[in-house]
């Protein structure tokens, strides 16, 4: 028997949600523990990540190119569906924007 049973859908899906996204969190601080371990210490990771940061902006832009893939695809279904919704696509095409940009930019200011 499920713990969200009979919970309304928007709340089941709400906690799926969060759980995945703990999950992905707790992943995430294992791996930064387990690399500061393997590297002998927080410096020795920090020098780690600064040397292949070449790797991890190729891994971002690919992950940039399929993000924008899926999406472009997801907002021609949309806009067939629903021809209404361009103005909330593009608002939200726009705060994608400034948010990749404003990470982009705090990784190379080093902030």
């Amino acid at each position: 028997m499920s713990l969200t049973r009979g919970w309304p859908h928007h709340l089941r899906r709400a906690a799926s949600i969060m759980l995945w996204v703990i999950l992905l969190l707790a992943i995430a601080a294992a791996i930064n523990v387990l690399g500061i371990h393997l590297a002998g210490g927080i410096e020795g990771w920090r020098q780690w990540l600064a040397d292949h940061a070449g790797h991890f902006l190729v891994w971002r832009l690919l992950l940039y190119a399929g993000t924008a893939w899926g999406w472009i695809w997801m907002r021609r279904r949309v806009l067939a569906r629903e021809p209404g919704a361009r103005q909330r696509l593009l608002r939200a095409e726009i705060a994608a924007v400034v948010a990749v940009a404003t990470l982009e930019i705090s990784q190379m200011t080093g902030g």
